[in-house]
């Protein structure tokens, strides 16, 4: 079946963009991108919920040391290359992931920042994170402006880009964007499954990932030494710092269980969060069923 577009699946962790895309893969001859921030790194496979499908080419997963801070730049850069690569061969590239970010500069392209060096606030308590943001916002009362204050990673990177080059990080946006496409070449589809049994996917997903490794995977991490108080991106990963407290014996087995659902409610929160404010010209499929599903996604990719 001849299709010519890229085809871009964003949802919420746990909502089944892994198995969709492969399918989509098989159906339309096509090659699968990664476009998830966490599911780059080696060391963490299964806490990232890498997929281990082999009949499809998948890129960008797993290619990056945890030891490295891995940028939305960087990732645009090299998506770009492969959705050529992928399209010169013939081939349809499938853009699959969670991260709204890698979305939103794929379609409206990137300002070149320059390399800033790194400031991290990360291992403030909430007082001092508080003290922080006001102290920079009486100086610089624009410099969080288009920022979520709730997010310590974004709010470091426009204090080092303020100070290391005297213009807000919402300003460098505004400037002309990067562009590799045009909007016109994708077709957007954004996974949206009812929270209750969402919620419960993520129950049996984290239940198998302890299965499959996700304490021994852990203390294979913490072995690289990376301190959970630094801006290290990987540190991020829903699960590390639960399984090393666990590890330590300061919480339960229960209590790892219910401080990562916790977290990870939060995360597919913000994740649709992002998917109202910045996806309301995405085609989004509710469908529970997963045949149902299917059914319905590839009907809509063949009339596009």
């Amino acid at each position: 079946m001849k299709y010519k577009k890229v085809i871009l699946i964003f949802g919420p962790t746990a909502s089944g963009k892994s198995r969709l895309s492969t399918d989509i893969a098989k159906e339309f001859n096509g090659e699968i991108i990664n476009a998830d921030s966490m599911q780059v790194y080696k060391e963490i496979k299964v806490l990232s919920a890498r997929p281990n499908d082999k009949s499809i080419k998948h890129h960008l997963y797993g290619f990056v040391s945890a030891r490295e801070n891995f940028s939305v730049g960087s990732w645009y850069k090299l998506a770009a290359a492969k959705i050529k690569e992928i399209n010169n061969k013939g081939k349809i590239a499938i853009i699959t992931g969670g991260t709204g970010l890698y979305f939103k500069v794929l379609i409206d392209g990137l300002a070149d920042i320059p390399d800033v060096p790194k400031i991290d606030y990360s291992y403030l308590n909430p007082i001092g994170r508080s003290m922080m943001k006001n102290h920079y916002v009486k100086i610089y009362p624009k410099i969080f402006e288009g920022i979520n204050m709730n997010d310590i990673q974004r709010v470091s990177r426009a204090i080092s880009v303020y100070n290391a080059t005297g213009i807000t990080l919402n300003n460098w946006q505004k400037k002309k964007n990067k562009k590799y496409f045009n909007s016109k070449e994708f077709d957007k589809i954004c996974l949206i499954p009812p929270k209750p049994e969402l919620e419960e996917r993520i129950k049996k997903r984290f239940t198998e990932m302890l299965k499959n490794g996700a304490i021994e995977e852990t203390q294979k991490y913490r072995e690289l030494d990376l301190s959970l108080r630094t801006l290290h991106t990987s540190n991020s990963i829903i699960g590390l710092k639960e399984i090393g407290l666990f590890l330590d014996k300061k919480i339960s087995m229960k209590e790892l269980k219910e401080r990562v659902l916790i977290k990870t409610r939060q995360y597919a929160k913000r994740q649709f969060t992002w998917q109202r404010g910045q996806m309301k010209n995405w085609k989004g499929f509710t469908d529970i069923n997963y045949l149902d599903l299917r059914k319905k996604v590839l009907g809509y990719l063949s009339k596009t």
